[in-house]
Parts: C-alpha cells; sequence; structure tokens
C-alpha cells in the first residue's frame, strides 16, 4: 500500500491533478484541456491505484477533490473539461448546511482517502484552517495563493502557472502529511481492530463513534437518532448533588442562587454570578469555573511552595462515580465511559493515544449539548458542569481555612495555592479528604515560579525546570492557532525565566520565521500594500509579512456596510494592519532582509506581557 498525495485545479478550459509517490517521489501530472486529453491515461492510473490498494491523500480532498474526481469516473465516456468545472463549481457553491449531499461515502469510493483536513477537524467551524494558514505554519520558503481567479479562462503560459501552483500546494499537503503521521497510523491500528474505518475520523469522532459501537452492542434498542430534550426546562434544584454543603456565606449565597433557576438555554445564561471570599474572584459559568489573582509573579522558596491540583480527567469521572448519564442511553453509558477512561491510563502521558481518549473522554461529555448528537441531553451537561464548579469551591474553602495558604487560580479542573512548606501534609490531607467524599482522584504538581496575566494566560515552571505555557505566552501552537511574531513570547519566557534581557534577546534572535506574521482577509475583503508613493499593491488573502524599517502600509479594503451605502458612499472601507508600522511582505522568503527588522515593534508587543507582571510584582 502506497500513499499518493494529490492536488487538482479545475478552470472553465483546464483540469489537471498531481500525483507524488511518498515512497519514491515520483510525480504522476495528468491534464484535461483545450492542448491535450490525458483522461484515459488518468482513468488507468486510478485503475492500478485501485487495483494495489493504494491510498489517496490530500487535504479537503474528502469535501471536494475525491468528489470531482468520483465525477469524473463515473462519466469518462462523455465528459469534456468545462463538465469537470461545471462540476467542481457546483460543489464550492453548495450552501455549508446542504455540503454532505456533494460527498462520496467511504462505501461507494473506489480509491480509499486520507483527507488531514478532517483528521485535524478543521471542517469545525472553531478550527476552520485552510492550507495557506497551515504553509505559514509550517514555515515554508514560500506562500503561494491561487494564481487566478476561479472561472477564470486560461492561455498556455497561465496554464503552465497553474500547474507549477498545484505541486507547491502538493508538496504543502506533503509537509503536513509528515507531520500528521502518528495519527494515521494510529487511526489505521483502530481501524484493523474494530474492522470498520477510522481514517478521516478528527480526534473527539473517534471517541464518538467507540461510544456508539459499545452502545450498540450493550444497550437493548440503542438508536442514534434518539434524544433527550428537557423541552420543559432544567430544574437545578433537581440536580445539584446532595451532599454539596458550605460554610463560607458566599459560597452558600450561589449554591442558593443556583437551586432557584430553571435553565431552558444552556449556553450563556450564567452571566454576572461570582463571589468574592478573601479577596478572591470566583467566577461561574455553564462551561466551568474560573478566577485569578491580579497579574504578579509568584515564587517558591524555602519557606513557601507553589502547589497545582487537578482533578483527573473531571468531567467524565463526575458522570462516572456520581452515575450521570442521557436519559435515553440508560446506565450502562457509565460503564462504557469508565472502560474508555481505563483504556487511557494503559498508554503514557503524552502518547497520541492518551491525548485522543483524553479528547474522546471530553469530547462524549460536549456533545451531550449538541442537538446533532445521539448523547444529546442538556440536564446531563448541566449536571456535569453545575457541580463540577460546586464541589472545586469545596476544595477551595477547604484549603483556604488555613490563613496562610492563598489561591492563586481555579479553572474548570482544578486550582492552583501558595502555601508554606510547613503546611503541605494538611493540604494533602484536606485533598485525601475531598477525593473520599467525592470519590475523584487528585493529580499534583510543583512550580517552582508563576507569572500570571490571568486565567488562560501565564506561564508556570515546574520544579524539574520543565515549562507550561498558556495563552499569549504560548509559542508551542495547534496547527489552527496563529503562529505570528513568535518571537515575542519567546523572548518574554526566557525574560522571565532565565532573566535573559527581552529586548537583547529579539535583537539578536536568529530564526527570522519567529519575526513572520501573517493576516487572513475573507474573500468579501482584499489586502493592500501601500507603498512609499501611496500607490496599492495587491496581496494574498493569507499574506505573510513583517515590521521592517522600510516598507509600506498594510491595508484591509472591506465592503462598505449597509449604512454606507443607504448614505451615499460606496467605497470600500480601508482598516490599517500595525498602523503606525511600515511592513514588509514576505510570502517568499527571498524578500527577507534580517538587517531591515524593526526590532522596536517586536519589544514593544514583548513589553505588553511582561509589564503588567511587573507592576503586580511579586507574591
Amino acid at each position: 500500500m502506497i500513499d499518493y498525495i494529490y492536488d487538482i485545479e479545475t478552470y472553465p478550459n483546464i483540469f489537471c491533478i498531481g500525483l507524488r509517490n511518498t515512497e519514491t517521489g515520483a510525480h504522476h501530472l495528468f491534464e484535461i484541456s483545450w492542448r491535450k486529453n490525458e483522461i484515459r491515461s488518468f482513468m488507468t492510473f486510478l485503475s492500478v491505484l485501485r487495483r494495489d490498494g493504494d491510498r489517496m491523500v490530500g487535504f479537503n480532498n474528502v469535501g471536494f477533490d475525491y468528489p470531482v474526481i468520483h465525477y469524473i469516473i463515473q462519466n469518462q465516456n462523455n465528459i469534456d473539461v468545462f463538465d469537470i468545472y461545471m462540476k467542481a463549481d457546483s460543489i464550492i457553491n453548495t450552501p455549508w448546511n446542504q455540503r454532505f449531499k456533494n460527498q462520496v461515502w467511504d462505501s461507494d469510493t473506489l480509491i480509499p482517502q486520507i483527507d488531514l483536513y478532517k483528521i485535524h477537524h478543521f471542517d469545525n467551524a472553531a478550527k476552520a484552517t485552510g492550507l495557506k494558514v497551515i504553509e505559514f505554519n509550517l514555515k515554508m520558503n514560500t506562500i503561494k495563493d491561487l494564481p487566478y481567479r476561479p472561472g477564470q479562462v486560461l492561455d498556455c503560459d497561465q496554464c503552465d502557472q497553474l500547474i507549477d501552483y498545484m505541486w507547491h500546494d502538493i508538496e504543502a499537503t506533503e509537509l503536513f502529511y509528515d507531520e500528521t503521521k502518528s495519527q494515521i497510523e494510529f487511526r489505521e491500528q483502530l481501524t484493523e481492530k474494530y474492522n470498520r474505518s477510522f481514517i478521516n475520523h478528527n480526534d473527539t469522532k473517534i471517541g464518538k463513534d467507540y461510544f456508539v459501537m459499545q452502545l450498540e452492542k450493550l444497550v437493548p434498542g440503542f438508536n442514534k437518532k434518539n434524544r433527550t430534550l428537557r423541552e420543559n426546562g432544567i430544574r437545578v434544584a433537581d440536580i445539584i448533588f446532595p451532599y454539596i454543603r458550605f460554610e463560607q456565606s458566599e459560597f452558600n449565597r450561589i449554591l442558593q442562587w443556583f437551586n432557584q433557576q430553571t435553565i431552558t438555554d444552556t449556553k450563556g445564561v450564567f452571566k454576572d454570578v461570582s463571589c468574592n471570599i478573601n479577596g478572591f474572584d470566583f467566577v461561574f459559568g455553564t462551561g466551568g469555573i474560573h478566577g485569578s489573582v491580579d497579574p504578579c509573579i509568584i515564587e517558591s522558596d524555602k519557606d513557601y511552595m507553589i502547589i497545582d491540583i487537578d482533578v483527573a480527567s473531571y468531567y467524565p469521572n463526575l458522570a462516572i462515580v456520581n452515575r450521570l448519564y442521557p436519559e435515553h442511553l440508560g446506565e450502562k453509558f457509565c460503564d462504557i465511559y469508565q472502560d474508555v477512561y481505563e483504556q487511557r491510563k494503559t498508554f503514557k502521558k503524552g502518547t497520541v493515544e492518551n491525548a485522543m481518549l483524553k479528547l474522546a473522554l471530553n469530547g462524549v461529555y460536549g456533545d451531550s449539548n449538541s442537538k446533532y448528537s445521539p448523547f444529546y441531553d442538556p440536564q446531563y451537561t448541566m449536571s456535569i458542569t453545575i457541580n463540577g464548579q460546586l464541589l472545586l469551591c469545596m476544595l477551595a474553602e477547604m484549603l483556604i481555612k488555613a490563613p496562610s495558604v492563598k489561591l492563586l487560580q481555579i479553572n474548570t479542573d482544578g486550582l492552583t495555592i501558595k502555601c508554606p512548606r510547613n503546611y503541605e501534609q494538611w493540604v494533602k490531607d484536606a485533598c485525601n479528604w475531598w477525593e473520599g467524599f467525592t470519590r475523584l482522584q487528585l493529580e499534583y504538581a510543583e512550580y517552582s515560579s508563576m507569572f500570571i496575566r490571568d486565567v488562560n494566560n501565564y506561564i508556570a515552571q515546574y520544579t524539574d525546570g520543565s515549562i507550561k505555557r498558556k495563552g499569549v505566552y504560548d509559542y508551542n501552537l495547534d496547527w489552527h492557532q496563529n503562529h505570528s511574531a513568535l518571537v515575542v513570547p519567546k523572548a518574554v519566557e526566557s525574560h522571565l525565566v532565565d532573566g535573559t534581557d527581552y529586548r537583547k534577546f529579539i535583537e539578536n534572535h536568529t530564526d527570522y520565521h519567529d519575526f513572520m506574521l501573517r493576516t487572513k482577509i475573507p474573500r468579501s475583503s482584499s489586502l493592500v500594500w501601500v507603498d512609499y508613493h501611496g500607490k496599492d499593491h495587491k496581496q494574498q488573502n493569507v499574506n505573510r509579512y513583517y515590521i521592517s524599517m522600510m516598507g509600506g502600509d498594510l491595508v484591509k479594503l472591506m465592503p462598505p456596510t449597509p449604512t454606507m451605502i443607504k448614505n451615499g458612499k460606496t467605497d470600500d472601507r480601508r482598516i490599517g494592519i500595525n498602523t503606525g508600522w511600515k511592513t514588509t511582505v514576505c510570502n517568499d522568503i527571498l524578500e527577507f532582509h534580517p538587517d531591515e527588522i524593526e526590532h522596536e515593534w517586536y519589544i514593544k508587543e514583548a513589553e505588553k506581557l511582561v509589564k503588567p507582571l511587573l507592576k503586580g510584582g511579586v507574591i
């Protein structure tokens, strides 16, 4: 079995497909156009792939490329290039809510497909990421956008340039394929073990499908279409665990407030629900609790230690030990949930398997609040989130009984404290009490220092020297996140943790890709680079650039609003990017000139992350 990385391009007068053999590196190109028709050799090539059980690997190929290819296969004897273009155009212009009508199901697919887009869950609105952004995050030397507008009739030279562009995208896809191999191998193992395809499943879909398989086996009459709708609302008093008790009046006020609520919606319904105890704000929400000290630096020393306390797989285990389940699925759901949890413990932390099973555990909980899911029961969701917050408050209340124990953070599934070293055993005894009371398990880590901006943005250094990074201080980012100006969080960390001057770090940094920024413009808008003569130069929608001493201005052109049009203003709105600073476009790395970097911009960005912490002081 050989994997072939591929991509297609479709225009009214040319269709082309390129494939690269991942074992030999051999390239295969087929074209159907006004200048040549290689449909027969293309069909023969696909027949060989199908015969040998080879796979085709692409980016959004399940949603676009393969349906076009499948159409060509089915109509190979009476099709021309314009027919292919019209098919591709119909897929592109299909409304989002009807997108599945173009999908070729696995049972009908003739050559197995691996879709990196689906594996990484980029088909989720919150993670939607195109190949050009991936090229930026891969630090490719060149980022190329589609050279011609869709629907344009191309001449011979333009066709050749289009093919060059296609090979560039294939190179980018193969680099991303290399980064995804461990995930693919894991899905291959699952496919073999369960005799069903998991190849293009994202992490949480793997967990959900596993649950469905077990429910089909163990729950009589299970039907994936069943839901528990709770049309009459959810009376919160009915779902709060009866053993939840508080001593603090403020916590009791929150508990009383929850008991008086009836929920008809499960998103954004808890607003401005908070309490303050010993100067620390506890903020409650439908998804979880959070709270943090003001921006500051926390350091351990010979007298004080910093302890991070997390509940192991908190929300899944809340369901397991309290026998919570979506009503239509029955109590057997809890047994299946526990089996997944036990499986996860057989894999070491940091392994792909452990991470995916963790996402599977949390994904099933998250899906319980989706009307499209077989796990849907909003009362089950709220039972976990509300009780989860209150139980964490019980732990916090117990810990802060000691006047010298200071709460630093609380967030969804754990909290962090600073306490005297001679109170360490007292803290553990309090945690042991909570574990016995709740039947949940706590996990501990000790930090030597923390640099906190807020609950979602901080650096924590473990006592072994390793680093935990969150939010704006993180530079080991997921593929869907913005990898712009990574020199900034790197310089900040070096400054805070190692004492390196962040200005000198930035001025002496040699990984030039860390100075790059990217901007992504929606198709309804456009991007221009304005030179020193004031002339606009149109840019790619996904554009790489850096802040420079010499350069021009980046400006986003957006359509006028309805109000502007009503008032007779039809010109595009011009919105500056990094206004007040010069920029140099660098979609080709050869356009980068290190001696022109405007280090001051990066230094000021670093100052924004450092100064609030220094202002808060060391506690």
